[in-house]
């Protein structure tokens, strides 16, 4: 009965709108920083290599088991039309299209991202962001910055690694395990799959994706309470709605791609 009280519905309006306003701000203010930040390049390569190393191990194996899964089902249906010399091309397609950039960042979301929400929430709690502006230094341009645009470069540089070792496995199953044509395998990838189409698609997926995986992540570690059960709460919560926000905007990007 609670949820249908006027003042109960007025104070969650309200809240939400709170919310969306300052999500907003603080993205608008990230990409207002995007020159300051650049300036200072060594600190945005300093974060590549850091969300990259985090996650270059667990993107690398899956990518490789994600390609013997692809060959294998391909292979078995492919088979029944007498087309299996087209799992090439077919594993190719799935990756570079869907499968890559959403695992991927899926992916990046579970190991990098709870890091830098962590990683922020825990400043927050040790009051050095405080201190941080004590000292008039900004956070924004000094934490928060390098962070995100270090996110938004790493993911696609981490969906290619997918994308190229998912490929390996798909052929380390299809030639050697079950005996697809080398030629055919490589020769049929090569004309099923559009360098702008189909590539260049999951680049911009890739993108999104990081863009939509490090705001959260950051915004959740800036927002977090100063305790131990706060700074858990925001990587819970980091994991969960960039995960959903992956999904989502991957089906109204397959959408507007390739409708």
């Amino acid at each position: 009965m609670s949820l249908l009280n006027p003042r109960e519905l007025g104070r969650a309006v309200r809240e939400t709108l709170t919310d969306v306003g300052y999500g907003a701000r603080f993205f608008w203010r990230l990409l207002a920083l995007l020159p300051a930040t650049m300036r200072r390049f060594s600190l945005v390569r300093d974060q590549i290599h850091f969300l990259g190393n985090y996650s270059l191990l667990i993107i690398a194996v899956s990518g490789l088991f994600v390609g013997f899964v692809l060959a294998l089902q391909g292979f078995n249906i492919l088979q029944r039309y007498g087309s299996e010399e087209a799992v090439g091309m077919m594993v190719a397609l799935s990756l570079l299209r869907e499968l890559g950039p959403v695992v991927a960042a899926l992916l990046f979301a579970g190991r990098a991202g709870t890091s830098l929400t962590a990683e922020i929430g825990l400043m927050k709690a040790g009051e050095q962001l405080a201190a941080m502006e004590m000292m008039a230094i900004d956070p924004m341009r000094r934490i928060i910055a390098p962070r995100f645009w270090g996110g938004v470069i790493a993911l696609p540089l981490l969906t290619a690694v997918f994308n190229a070792v998912g490929v390996l496995g798909g052929w380390l199953v299809s030639v050697p395990m079950i005996g697809v044509d080398p030629g055919a395998f490589w020769s049929q990838m090569q004309g099923g799959v559009d360098v702008f189409a189909d590539l260049g698609n999951g680049v911009i997926k890739s993108l999104v994706f990081g863009v939509c995986v490090t705001f959260v992540a950051l915004l959740q570690g800036w927002r977090a309470r100063p305790t131990a059960e706060g700074v858990s709460r925001a990587t819970t919560r980091t994991v969960v709605m960039a995960s959903l926000m992956v999904l989502g905007l991957d089906f109204i990007l397959t959408a507007l791609m390739f409708s």
